[in-house]
């Protein structure tokens, strides 16, 4: 492993990045790095624009180069104490659309769909609380305090 390399990751471990938010930096920086054909520390401004107008142009999404530039921010303001270059990167204007609200019946129809008891209940507590699947998924019988009404979900998205 480079040392610049073990530099990145020893700057995200400081900072308790995820291993999920690591992994996904070191791979938008590698994109720079084959983008470059070289190592990404030599990048100059010039560099980094072109490296985002070919991602438009690839049709790379919105979130997606948004988040390319979240990693490259971090690798040049912290990793290589260069924030003259972190600024050059443009973050995109993402259209954020409202979600899709399900009536009373298309909710009821939902979870008559299942005759699992089990699928049903995990069900209603997706729609009822507003979790994610991977939320729901680690609920356990202690969670519940039935007294308060209440639902514990410990490390929803991001660990929080």
């Amino acid at each position: 492993m480079s040392p610049l390399r073990q530099r990145l990751i020893d700057d995200m471990n400081m900072r308790r990045f995820s291993r999920e938010t690591q992994r996904n930096y070191l791979r938008d920086i590698g994109r720079l790095a084959t983008f470059l054909g070289r190592s990404p520390h030599t990048a100059t401004a010039d560099d980094l624009r072109r490296f985002q107008i070919e991602q438009q142009d690839d049709g790379v999404p919105v979130p997606t180069m948004n988040s390319i530039v979240s990693a490259l921010r971090f690798f040049f303001t912290h990793t290589l104490d260069r924030p003259d270059l972190a600024r050059r990167l443009v973050r995109l204007a993402h259209p954020r659309n409202l979600p899709v609200v399900l009536s009373r019946d298309e909710v009821a129809r939902l979870l008559n769909a299942t005759t699992c008891l089990k699928h049903q209940a995990a069900l209603s507590v997706a729609y009822g609380a507003g979790l994610r699947v991977a939320e729901v998924s680690m609920l356990k019988v202690a969670d519940v305090d039935s007294e308060r009404m209440l639902l514990r979900v410990e490390r929803g998205k991001g660990g929080r």
